[in-house]
């Protein structure tokens, strides 16, 4: 029963997010991609999401792809294929970079942040160079773009259902920083800093999700990151 409620879940969840934005027409002149899940998603309906931010910043178009509840590990192939798996969201494109996050739902929902240890280590490995995240860097690596991958927003507190996810956080972040030195053209933003102790305007009204404010900081950090390396396709 509990299975079949995720699952129907899961499959409402990517209808009703759809799957980003389409590649074509925009896509055609973009060299930006964005993949993920809510994080990246969130705002969107008012074109204050994080791609949205990177965007007006850079002055460039970004294709946004990200889907709400989207995890790496997804095994439901219909939904998966919607862009419930975040893999399935990459589309060909003569992308200079890709914008991507991922791995909070399969702790959250997929071990409630506890006895995570074989989720965390099939998500990436202790030394960052194996693991679904890793296999979904390199493909895209594979293409000549490069990669920039988002930790997670902390708790700001306040009865975050999220709050008990702290641990699992940081250590999903040691990994993530340990496989983006492993290669020059992936680039790892941690956002464990960005929320004050107890501030509550980066989230917004479910202490899980960035509110605009929140969205609009984790944008900068972004374009601040592709603005160093420069836009050249492949290089390192």
């Amino acid at each position: 029963m509990k299975k079949t409620i995720f699952a129907l879940l899961g499959a409402c969840l990517a209808v009703l997010a759809g799957c980003g934005e389409p590649t074509t027409n925009a896509g055609k002149s973009a060299h930006i991609l964005a993949m993920g899940d809510s994080m990246l998603a969130w705002n969107r309906a008012d074109d204050m999401a994080i791609a949205d931010q990177v965007e007006k910043i850079l002055g460039q178009p970004v294709i946004d792809r990200s889907v709400v509840g989207a995890h790496v590990i997804y095994q439901l192939p219909v939904s998966g294929k919607m862009g419930m798996k975040i893999v399935n969201q990459y589309r060909p494109g003569d992308w200079d970079w890709v914008i991507l996050n991922g791995g909070g739902n399969d702790l959250w929902l997929g071990c409630g942040c506890a006895r995570c240890e074989h989720r965390m280590d099939k998500l990436v490995a202790r030394d960052g160079r194996s693991g679904d995240i890793v296999n979904m860097v390199s493909m895209i690596r594979a293409t000549g773009a490069r990669v920039v991958y988002l930790g997670y927003l902390r708790s700001p507190g306040f009865g975050s259902p999220i709050e008990h996810c702290h641990d699992e956080g940081d250590e999903l972040d040691r990994r993530l920083q340990k496989m983006a030195a492993a290669d020059p053209g992936v680039f790892f933003v941690p956002l464990s800093d960005l929320v004050p102790s107890g501030n509550k305007s980066f989230h917004d009204f479910d202490h899980i999700h960035p509110s605009v404010k929140g969205s609009t900081a984790i944008g900068a950090r972004v374009a601040a990151v592709i603005e160093a390396a420069g836009p050249a396709r492949g290089a390192n």
